[in-house]
């Protein structure tokens, strides 16, 4: 597939990407600065600016998806959406957040009273992206949420998905390489599951 990456400079972006090339796509990075990524095989490297909606719209044309691993305080999801309508792409891919992940009836992991404060921006945020994606109906989106712990680590291909609640392993962690969570998304890219749907990954 042709697919573009917002985010590949970042660790999770970074995961994305090396999956994406490894199993033969054909891949544009849209990035701020080009320079920090490394030329490789299937690559492509085009500076852009998410505060340059218009710029951005005939890069992403041609393309058959949109995978994003940007944070969610830097660009809204209608930003997003108005681009993929925009370029006459039909599929968005987004790197979630565990924040609106259930873990009780009821109620999200980001309304937990011992949630960190720290993180609370981004995954209000990253709440507020989901629910804006669960109105569309004339982009086919994805959401996949990480578990509690995303971490560098192994790629192995062994792991759970999930619907919106958070998975714990039988020790009660919560946890994912991020190599295991690029390999989650990409199958989905290869093999949809989850259209107009969020789903979850972990151990």
């Amino acid at each position: 597939m042709k697919i573009v990456i917002f985010g590949a400079t970042g660790r999770i972006g970074s995961r994305l990407l090396s999956e994406a090339l490894a199993r033969g796509h054909e891949v544009t990075v849209i990035a701020r600065e080009p320079a920090r990524l490394q030329m490789r095989q299937g690559l492509t490297v085009k500076k852009g600016d998410l505060r340059d909606e218009a710029a951005l719209i005939p890069l992403v044309a041609g393309h058959d998806a949109v995978l994003t691993a940007v944070h969610f305080t830097d660009a809204d999801a209608e930003k997003f959406l108005r681009i993929v309508r925009g370029a006459g792409v039909a599929r968005l891919l987004v790197t979630g957040g565990a924040g609106s992940l259930l873990v009780a009836p009821e109620r999200q992991l980001v309304d937990s009273p011992d949630f960190p404060a720290a993180f609370r921006a981004e995954a209000e945020a990253g709440r507020a992206f989901l629910q804006s994606l669960q109105a569309c109906r004339d982009v086919e989106w994805t959401f996949l949420s990480p578990s509690l712990v995303i971490v560098p680590g192994e790629r192995t291909g062994r792991f759970r998905l999930g619907r919106d609640e958070l998975l714990r392993d039988d020790a009660g962690n919560s946890r994912i390489s991020m190599e295991d969570f690029a390999m989650a998304m990409l199958d989905e890219l290869e093999q949809p599951r989850h259209a107009h749907a969020r789903f979850t990954v972990g151990y």
